[in-house]
């Protein structure tokens, strides 16, 4: 069985991630033969093929990416948004990629930012090979917007777009975006297509969409290597990154922190409060993981350990378990990575009641659900992980939770089953 997972790069953002650790365990499969495309390569794996491989094809990749960016920017309400959108007006056209050919399996991931464009996925289809498509975010399903929010059109149709587009109206880009999604989907064949959420949200997302009315659609979450990610005494842990050993440690890890939709002034709203309530606040410190900025990090009452980005994954499950408590206040997520791998490392976590994480976060067992975008709850939730639970009960479910649902051998099965009944 030949399985081609695709995926825009292998190196950025939760897909990729996801990508990477299902061919790691597909790899080893008796009688499985995977392999995954992306645009460009980063990282050094002899079954990550790229497309743009010289350097003329990286720079026309990166072109395309650029004149997408560049056509929607005609569009946006505000620069806010400019990539919380993608048209996929540019493309390039894989459907006679040798390993595309070969493939028995066809497993399609994020393929956004001037990768796939909506005519080469028609292409795609029309090949009528059995697909598998990992939805990372609601874009399959919209007229373009990668999350939308509190608007519903997508279940009809896409149009009137005010959370995005500059001037909403019956026709705007949107519209087009969605009538262009709805030819190129009725090459899909629906009896062997399979559409997976990496949430059961996302997932009963795509079942009210028009889009994908047709199809028959599954949740699956996204793996997770739990004998990479797993506790480590805190103390050696923190001797190891030179964090204090006598300091509670809140983290906060996202790529970009400062992305909007990562929800950092709720983070500063809540440490405020928490400032003002606690006795001792010279007795916590904050942990910041990935791209931050220096002047905001200093608005923070507490004292800040900013890392920066870190590739290192050992690396990274050792911050996980220096922390004291993980928090996630994103006003938007589908099922996000961070979360398991804090868990997993047996750190509770502390998110707003949106998208996927509350599929993730059991109120007052592996960690503290707060009311959606309230400063106060999330204020609430991080001093009831630090100073009233027991900690090492929350460890212990935390840790449980993700061994049963998100290791990669549970997901890997899954994965298996769904691959076999496509191919009978």
């Amino acid at each position: 069985m030949k399985i081609l997972l695709i995926n825009t790069d292998d190196s950025m953002g939760g897909a990729a991630i996801a990508c990477l650790r299902l061919l790691s365990v597909l790899e080893d499969e008796k009688g499985v033969e995977a392999k995954l495309l992306v645009q460009q390569k980063k990282r050094n794996n002899a079954d990550v093929v790229a497309v743009a491989e010289s350097w003329l094809a990286q720079k026309m990749a990166f072109g395309r990416f650029v004149l997408e960016r560049l056509y929607f920017r005609l569009h946006e309400k505000n620069k806010e948004v400019r990539f919380a959108f993608s048209p996929a007006n540019t493309g390039i056209d894989i459907s006679e990629h040798p390993l595309v050919q070969e493939a028995d399996i066809i497993h399609l991931h994020w393929v956004n930012f001037g990768f796939l464009s909506i005519e080469s996925l028609q292409k795609l289809f029309s090949l009528g090979k059995p697909i598998v498509w990992t939805l990372h975010d609601m874009w399959a399903f919209t007229g373009g917007c990668h999350h939308s929010g509190d608007c519903e059109n997508y279940q009809l149709q896409c149009g009137n777009c005010e959370p995005y587009v500059r001037n909403p109206s019956a026709n705007d880009l949107s519209a087009k975006v969605w009538r262009a999604k709805a030819q190129a989907f009725s090459k899909i064949n629906t009896s062997t297509t399979q559409i997976i959420g990496c949430s059961q949200w996302l997932a009963n997302r795509a079942r009210k969409s028009s889009l994908f009315k047709n199809l028959t659609i599954d949740a699956i979450p996204n793996p997770l290597d739990v004998n990479i990610f797993k506790p480590t005494n805190k103390t050696e842990a923190r001797a190891k990154l030179n964090l204090p050993t006598d300091k509670k440690l809140i983290l906060f890890a996202a790529a970009k922190v400062t992305v909007i939709w990562k929800g950092f002034s709720y983070f500063q709203e809540a440490l405020k409060i928490l400032h003002a309530q606690i006795s001792n606040p010279e007795g916590i410190e904050l942990v910041i993981l990935g791209e931050s900025d220096e002047e905001l990090n200093k608005t923070l009452p507490f004292r800040t350990h900013a890392l920066g980005r870190i590739a290192d994954v050992e690396k990274i499950a050792l911050i996980y378990s220096a922390a004291d408590v993980f928090t996630i206040p994103s006003i938007q997520e589908n099922l996000p990575n961070t979360i398991m791998e804090a868990m997993a490392c047996g750190t509770p976590a502390v998110g707003f009641k949106v998208g996927g994480i509350p599929e993730m976060i059991e109120h007052q067992q592996t960690g503290f659900l707060a009311s959606y975008k309230s400063a106060e709850s999330l204020a609430e939730g991080i001093n009831w992980v630090l100073f009233e639970a027991n900690a090492e009960t929350l460890a212990n479910n935390a840790r449980k939770k993700v061994l049963e649902n998100y290791s990669q051998e549970v997901v890997k099965d899954r994965y298996l089953r769904v691959y076999e009944l496509l191919l009978k």
